[in-house]
C-alpha cells in the first residue's frame, strides 16, 4: 500500500474515500480509456482532494496496479488436482480473468491496451523473475510442483513455460475483447493451455 502522503477527506471515512477513487477510475476508463487517466481527473470525478488521493496511491501507475494486485495469488486455494496440469493452471488464471470480466467489457477494452504501462509491468518479469504474489509467480510454482510430482517432463524449462502461458492468457483476453465477450474464455483457455503443455507432459 502507498505511504501516507496526505490526509483523507474529513467528510468520508477511509474505506469510502479509497473506494470513491477506484469507482471514479473505473468510470473514467470506460468513458475515455486508460491512457486518459490522470490524478486530477480521478479526483475531480471522485469529488476528493489530490491530497486524499496520495493518502492511498503513490501516483497514477500505482492506482492502475490496484486492479491487478488486489488479489494475491500466492496462497489462493485451487481445487483442480495437480495431475491435471492444464486444468489447474487454467483455474489459476481464471481467477484473474474473472476479475476482468466483473469489471466489464468496456473497462477491459480500454484497460487492456499497449499503452497501459501498469499492465505490461505486472504481466512481465524483472531481472529474469516474476514478482512474488503475482499470478505468473504462482503459475511457475505450480509447474515446478507438477514437474516434481512427475506430471511434467524434467527437461521442461519451467520459467519459459510460465512466460508462454502468460502470453496465451493475454491473447485469450484480447480475443474475448475483440469478440465483445461472446467467447467462452474458460473453455478456450483450457484447450489452448492443454494443447501447449501436451509435449511436456509425462507419458
Amino acid at each position: 500500500m502507498a505511504g501516507k502522503c496526505g490526509r483523507p477527506a474529513k467528510n468520508k471515512n477511509n474505506n469510502d474515500s479509497k473506494q470513491a477513487i477506484i469507482n471514479a477510475t473505473i468510470a473514467l476508463i470506460k468513458e475515455s480509456g486508460s491512457d486518459s487517466i490522470t490524478v486530477r481527473k480521478v479526483c475531480e470525478k471522485a469529488g476528493l482532494s489530490i491530497g486524499t488521493f496520495y493518502h492511498y496511491f503513490r501516483d497514477k501507475d500505482d492506482l492502475m496496479m490496484y486492479f491487478l494486485r488486489e488479489t494475491s495469488f500466492e496462497k489462493i486455494d485451487l481445487q483442480t488436482v495437480i495431475s491435471d496440469v492444464a486444468g489447474r493452471i487454467s483455474e489459476l488464471y481464471m481467477c484473474l480473468v474473472n476479475r476482468y470480466i466483473e469489471l466489464g467489457l468496456d473497462f477491459m477494452k480500454s484497460f487492456y491496451s499497449t499503452g497501459n504501462k501498469s499492465l505490461s509491468a505486472y504481466m512481465g518479469e524483472k531481472d529474469g523473475a516474476f514478482e512474488a504474489g503475482t499470478v505468473m509467480a504462482r503459475c511457475e510454482m505450480e509447474l515446478h510442483a507438477a514437474s516434481k510430482a512427475g506430471y511434467l517432463k524434467s527437461s521442461a524449462d519451467i520459467h519459459c513455460l510460465s512466460m508462454d502461458i502468460c502470453t496465451i492468457v493475454k491473447g485469450c483476453v484480447f480475443e474475448w475483447c475483440l469478440n465483445n465477450a461472446k467467447m467462452d474464455v474458460h473453455t478456450t483457455l483450457y484447450r489452448i493451455i492443454k494443447n501447449y503443455l501436451f509435449p511436456y507432459t509425462s507419458a
